[in-house]
């Protein structure tokens, strides 16, 4: 039975382009920082043949006045819970960065369940099983500033209010920690199919780090490179809605 908006989580679920006759739903993971709004213009792309669903973490934007977590599994036990009302037709999960393995965690979590997404889209991020000794989330706040400029993924104009980069820094830091301090389980996977994009000067994920979600799938895998660093989504766009609308068909199809 289908659910009703009324059993639907809306503090962690932004519906900005609601498309209630799409028969497929694209649930969108932020990156560290990020926020729901990011999504927006997925969201008015797809609509009306897709339903777009964001992700809004706590201690940001609306929620900024809630305590962050700072722990990828805690996160996506939340998040878990969280869209349970929001199965009533197929879904897509699509996380950039550490929205990849937030979105990773939760397909297990739902695989768990019996259910599961169609097709995970993990975009600007190494394989779960690949890690790298970073430590941005102990720097002093310059230092994590730099570092969202080195990155290019935050707003410019958060970037230079201080007041609002003093609102939203605890958030960067407690995300960078719990992807910093992420660890995936020995063997863990996912039966649905994986498509990972990245961009091909990427300082976060090398090609090869991509390349090995190959090893967290038991469905198809396969790889999308782009011309672009950590944000080639940003510059490319039309290409990756292009590539989302695409997989939708088949799975509306379905």
């Amino acid at each position: 039975m289908a659910e009703t908006p009324l059993t639907r989580d809306t503090l962690w679920c932004r519906n900005y382009r609601p498309a209630p006759h799409a028969p497929v739903r694209l649930v969108c993971f932020p990156h560290a920082g990020g926020s729901a709004s990011f999504y927006m213009p997925v969201a008015s792309a797809l609509s009306p043949d897709v339903d777009v669903l964001a992700v809004q973490y706590p201690g940001r934007q609306d929620r900024h006045r809630e305590p962050c977590v700072n722990d990828i599994a805690t996160l996506a036990e939340q998040v878990h819970d969280a869209l349970r009302g929001w199965l009533d037709r197929p879904v897509l999960f699509f996380g950039h960065s550490m929205g990849a393995l937030v979105a990773f965690e939760v397909a297990r979590r739902m695989e768990r369940d019996g259910d599961g997404p169609a097709r995970l889209f993990a975009s600007g991020r190494r394989a779960p099983s690949r890690y790298r000794d970073e430590n941005v989330h102990q720097r002093d706040d310059d230092g994590i500033v730099a570092e969202l400029h080195d990155m290019a993924g935050t707003d410019s104009r958060v970037l230079g209010d201080e007041e609002m980069l003093r609102m939203v820094l605890p958030a960067i830091r407690a995300d960078y920690r719990a992807v910093e301090t992420y660890r995936s389980e020995p063997g863990a996977s996912v039966r649905c199919p994986i498509t990972v994009m990245v961009g091909d000067d990427d300082p976060k994920t090398s090609l090869d780090e991509a390349r090995d979600w190959s090893r967290h799938t038991i469905g198809g895998f396969e790889m999308k490179e782009f011309s672009g660093g950590h944000f080639y989504l940003s510059d490319r766009a039309p290409e990756v809605i292009g590539i989302l609308r695409e997989y939708a068909r088949p799975v509306s199809a379905g």
